[in-house]
């Protein structure tokens, strides 16, 4: 038996036709609906596509306000990490300090390539981009305040003072009293 042929031999055992061979007009001669016309299909069809793409815009704009509102929850976490790492200057605190200042810096570096994917004609990405921006310098302000809580900042005389020139003797000539 070939492969295809069926048992009484000549060909195939079913077949579905859809083409019409129809005369008659009749099935053609139906009347739309009420409030159905052939030509307002292609109409409905393109405002269905502008639905869509109104629909994909919003979503867009709001992912890209989740995305932009996503280094506070990061800065949260940093702060509270930074907190339990306390004030002594240890391994510890400083790998919690400069991934604190590690991470805003790099997501700074990628502010397009994090919002490349919600680019779109009718979506404004200026506020969430902006918003983005804001909230990683608060984490990098978060990680140079830590930096100087351990006394790794120099903000003292004292910590300049190597670069200072050494100090001349003055001498005072003056009427009466005169240091030698």
């Amino acid at each position: 038996m070939e492969k295809g042929k069926g048992v009484m031999g000549g060909g195939r055992r079913w077949a579905v036709d859809f083409s019409d061979y129809s005369t008659s007009s009749s099935s053609r001669d139906v009347p739309d609906p009420p409030g159905f016309s052939r030509a307002s299909l292609d109409q409905d069809d393109s405002a269905v596509s502008r639905q869509k793409k109104d629909a994909e815009a919003t979503w867009k704009a709001q992912k890209a306000w989740e995305v932009a509102q996503a280094p506070f929850k990061n800065l949260m976490m940093m702060g509270f990490m930074m907190w339990m790492a306390g004030s002594t200057v240890h391994l510890f605190s400083i790998g919690i300090t400069f991934s604190a200042l590690w991470q805003p810096i790099s997501a700074l570096q990628g502010v397009g390539k994090v919002f490349e994917p919600y680019k779109d004609s009718k979506v404004d990405l200026l506020g969430p981009k902006l918003l983005f921006i804001a909230l990683n310098l608060g984490g990098l302000a978060l990680g140079v305040w830590k930096l100087n809580t351990l006394g790794l900042l120099p903000t003292h005389a004292s910590d300049w003072v190597s670069s200072l020139p050494p100090a001349q003797e003055v001498e005072y000539s003056g009427g009466g009293i005169g240091l030698h």
